[in-house]
């Protein structure tokens, strides 16, 4: 039977494989990114490559289509470093802690690493389409979700609907700043006509009534919402905006920062069944060249390349190549033997990584889609567990795995002072404040605390202005035979676009060295 033109591709893109379908028929553009192309052949000179996570195997990827032989030295028994998504089965230890295995039910995961993409990130998105892994929105943003602040004011200890705290607090603005623009206590250079357009505007963006005065509206949502017949629905009175301070709901820990972020700022995207597939699709594309179970011991410049030691489970061992791309976390490399420059060897011990920490917890129904109506978006608190955040895929399943926290700094380093059972402990104590469905629902969890995790010791580089300027200068260009690589060696710190970008810049560069060529990245299209 022929088939029609919309027929296959519905069928096809059933089967996740739509991208290719739809570029073969001329149907979709390639992914913006930049220009990518370059002349010339390795000749088969030898790159060793530290680290399987994104940046090493993209840096692989791409030079193996130049003619390179690439050999990946990982530490770990899996690819993808920090690009992991916790399954069943999935093992992990700690620095001080035995290890643990994840029980969630098959088809069950949560990110332990990246969990989002932003939609301007057009390398991590180009390469998602190269390696046919699609992707779906990710909600990041959801008024539906909750501020929860423990203290001892008239809202804390409450869960709060987002939407009720942020329309309440921009409607009282809005009536100041109109109050003060009409009793002219604000010095605007504006006209009289002017003066009354910004004041439409507030009266608009505040949600004021005929009298300049903020009064709560369906913005906010409803306490008994509107129906069929008679039922038009009810409205809460508007929090009181010197309760709201009071209770904290102003201070850093719920301030509106996934609107106004840039890389947080909506529309996001997430890799369909998981991000860890983003790596399994990379690492299909370098075949044989990962050694896994290979712990760098050495990394040592010579006069005509590079010699590495590692060990792994059968002894020591040495390896020779042309160049080096070192992907190691600085944290990690800075406990490695080498022989680099003063410079390059303060800036990998005194660059300094972000304390980080992750719990998945799987429940047996989705309560906060049945009993609250949250699908994706994030909860955020002041206490340790700092977010929750709800998954943005499988809506209306049977079960479900929420981010029962996602912290940073010293509320992380408390967690991860805790062994694994504590952890769960503390997420469900303080998680049922907010959702008591936990007592009832609760099935398994797993933990994370990266800065605790052996060959990462950390989440992600943290800069200021003044390491900007001096230590992170240090690594950017090669040492000698060695080339810094990663998200660390970027402006997009924490990010898989970080992994991506320095990646094509380091191969460009071992390109245009070894190649004699005047080329660098990123080019124009």
């Amino acid at each position: 039977m022929p088939i029609t033109r919309r027929d296959f591709l519905t069928n096809v893109s059933k089967a996740a494989a739509g991208y290719p379908a739809m570029l073969a028929l001329g149907m979709l553009k390639s992914s913006p990114a930049h220009a990518f192309k370059l002349e010339g052949n390795g000749n088969g000179k030898h790159i060793i490559i530290l680290g399987a996570g994104l940046a090493g195997m993209a840096s692989a990827y791409e030079l193996t289509k130049l003619g390179y032989k690439c050999t990946i030295l990982e530490a770990r028994s899996r690819a993808g470093g920090r690009c992991w998504s916790v399954r069943r089965g999935t093992v992990s230890k700690e620095n001080d802690l035995p290890g643990q295995t994840a029980a969630f039910d098959a088809g069950m995961y949560f990110n332990a690493g990246p969990s989002r993409i932003p939609h301007h990130h057009e390398l991590t998105l180009h390469y998602c389409k190269e390696l046919e892994v699609p992707v779906q929105v990710y909600n990041n943003i959801n008024e539906a979700t909750y501020y929860f602040a423990e203290g001892k004011g008239p809202l804390s200890n409450k869960k709060i609907r987002v939407r009720e705290i942020h329309n309440d607090v921009r409607g009282y603005m809005a009536e100041l700043l109109e109050k003060a623009i009409d009793n002219h206590a604000v010095d605007m250079n504006l006209t009289k006509e002017d003066g009354e357009k910004v004041i439409e505007y507030l009266r608009a963006e505040g949600g004021l009534d005929i009298d300049k005065l903020y009064r709560a509206s369906d913005r906010r949502g409803y306490i008994e919402h509107p129906g069929a017949g008679e039922k038009e629905g009810k409205i809460a009175d508007p929090h009181n905006l010197a309760e709201i301070i009071q209770s904290g709901l102003m201070e850093p820990d719920f301030y509106n920062v996934s609107e106004y972020v840039h890389e947080l700022q909506m529309t996001m995207l997430q890799a369909v069944g998981g991000m860890d597939n983003i790596a399994k699709a990379l690492e299909k594309k370098i075949p044989g060249m990962i050694q896994f179970g290979a712990e760098v011991t050495s990394v040592n410049n010579t006069e005509n390349g590079v010699t590495i030691k590692y060990k792994n489970n059968t002894g020591n061992h040495e390896l020779k190549g042309d160049l080096c791309i070192c992907t190691i976390p600085l944290p990690v490399l800075s406990n490695i033997e080498h022989n680099f420059s003063s410079d390059v060897s303060r800036a990998i011990d005194y660059i300094p990584y972000i304390s980080t920490s992750k719990i998945g917890l799987q429940f047996k129904r989705r309560f906060w889609e049945e009993d609250e109506q949250i699908y994706g978006g994030i909860t955020h608190t002041n206490n340790e567990l700092t977010q929750i955040f709800y998954p943005s895929n499988d809506y209306l399943g049977k079960k479900g795995v929420l981010i029962g926290y996602y912290n940073f700094n010293e509320k992380s380093n408390r967690v991860s002072g805790l062994n694994y059972l504590q952890r769960q402990q503390l997420a469900l104590q303080k998680g049922r404040l907010i959702h008591p469905q936990y007592d009832s629902t609760f099935e398994t969890s797993f933990s994370i605390s990266w800065n605790k995790t052996p060959y990462n010791l950390g989440g992600w580089a943290l800069y200021n202005a003044e390491n900007r300027r001096t230590l992170y200068r240090a690594l950017l260009p090669p040492e000698k035979n060695v080339y810094f690589t990663g998200e660390h060696m970027t402006y997009l710190n924490a990010w898989m676009a970080g992994a991506f970008e320095s990646a094509r810049k380091t191969v460009t560069d071992i390109h245009a060295r070894v190649t004699e060529q005047r080329i660098a990245y990123p080019s124009s299209s």
